[in-house]
């Protein structure tokens, strides 16, 4: 299975939270599955940071690609076939980030490993 990480659940897996279910924990350790981080999520991050509403130490960029890396996480850049695709959703959800996600996903045939309860009400393929 293709799994596509909510931006917090890709901060729970690098930081070791028990806030990732143990499913979750299951879903992203199974070897069989493919992994991905979405630029929008590095974005996302990127603005909490600046905000002050998530820290880091160091290079904020090298530090993302450094842990994506360490847990054998691929990344999925932005392109054009998903951005695009966003018209098509039906506003569900107000999380601009979590919009684009669910367009990478449904372009990509991702499941989407999250605890958004919001993100289940898309046609896209939730696991928790």
């Amino acid at each position: 299975m293709k799994v596509l990480l909510d931006t917090c659940a890709f901060i729970w897996i690098v930081t070791g939270s028990n806030a990732l279910s143990k499913h979750a924990r299951a879903v992203f350790s199974d070897p069989g599955n493919e992994v991905y981080l979405s630029a929008v999520s590095i974005w996302e991050m990127g603005i909490k940071r600046a905000l002050g509403r998530l820290e880091s130490t160091g290079d904020f960029a090298v530090s993302i690609m450094e842990q994506r890396e360490l847990h054998g996480i691929q990344p999925l850049p932005l392109e054009e076939g998903s951005a695009a695709s966003l018209p098509k959703l039906p506003l569900i959800h107000n999380d601009p980030f979590d919009r684009m996600l669910i367009c990478q996903a449904l372009t990509h045939g991702m499941a989407i490993l999250t605890p958004d309860k919001e993100i289940s009400k898309y046609p896209a393929r939730v696991v928790w």
